[in-house]
């Protein structure tokens, strides 16, 4: 097999060291990339499925059990409506503890009266006209449906995905850079070598396969490396973000298919440095006289 003892002494590079380090570095800038896009994407995915099917009106402070009546009223007539209900002020002081933190509401500071709202999402009510018709029977009420923030959210996410698989791409080409050069290192190290198993009756493939070993050997090494800094990393973070009391971080928590996901990424190194050193070589052989 060709990660099996090599005939050319490929550990006189002093190239090789480094490699399995860089290759830590670049899996480690890749784990922590594609692990900040999946959370994000489950964070919205959540907020998605929260949001859904629900919409909020506020009602001004000051307002009395006869405007939120009214509300209620209007609220009963669109066939789009399936359920509304007032929240009470324990309700709304949970609501506003992310924003001021456990205890920080003020005794008697007025805060709107709010109307939890559940709506169809196959055949929703017309929410324009119904804000119209809520703002006109009690003056500054006003119908929250969400999707304003939703689209932010999903825009934000999105954004983030093309961050990640930009730094996805240039960490591919670091790691083809990288490889290219220790390769070729090794090849003028051992150029003469080479040349006596050419002259042995070698061909070109079996001294590509004693690269393509090392490659393999020193790739996986430093992929595993780069996975443990990066599974501690966002396990670290992830008690951090858990010990915060604000409900508007996103929880930086990984699924198991996520995580095998992240496994994936020394393997896709790996396998960049293999076929990269396996090309190189065959490309400088086919060069030499």
């Amino acid at each position: 097999m060709f990660w099996r003892q090599s005939d050319l002494a490929l550990d006189a590079n002093p190239a090789r060291r480094y490699l399995p380090w860089l290759v830590a570095v670049i899996v480690y800038l890749a784990g922590l990339s594609l692990a900040g896009m999946m959370s994000l994407t489950s964070a919205v995915d959540r907020w998605d499925k929260g949001l859904k099917g629900t919409v909020t009106v506020q009602v001004p402070a000051g307002a009395s059990d006869g405007d939120i009546g009214k509300v209620l009223a209007i609220l009963r007539i669109p066939p789009g409506v399936t359920a509304s209900r007032p929240l009470n002020s324990s309700e709304i002081a949970a609501l506003l503890e992310p924003w001021l933190g456990k205890g920080g509401l003020t005794p008697g500071l007025p805060l709107p009266r709010l109307v939890d709202v559940t709506i169809s999402t196959a055949a929703g009510p017309d929410l324009t006209g119904l804000a119209t018709d809520l703002a006109m029977a009690v003056p500054g009420t006003v119908l929250d449906d969400h999707r304003k923030s939703l689209a932010r959210l999903i825009t934000l996410a999105r954004s983030v995905k093309l961050v990640a698989l930009l730094i996805v791409f240039l960490v591919a080409f670091a790691s083809l850079t990288m490889v290219i050069f220790v390769t070729r290192t090794g090849l003028v190290i051992h150029q003469e070598g080479i040349e006596l198993l050419h002259l042995m009756g070698a061909m070109d493939g079996y001294v590509a396969r004693r690269f393509l070993g090392q490659a393999f050997k020193l790739g996986l090494v430093g992929g595993i490396i780069g996975l443990a800094l990066t599974a501690a990393t966002v396990a670290i973070l992830g008690h951090i973000a858990g010990a915060v009391d604000a409900g508007l971080l996103p929880r930086l928590e990984l699924t198991l298919g996520q995580w095998l996901t992240l496994g994936t990424v020394p393997l896709g190194v790996t396998a960049i440095a293999m076929a990269t050193a396996h090309f190189t070589v065959l490309h400088a052989l086919r060069r030499m006289p």
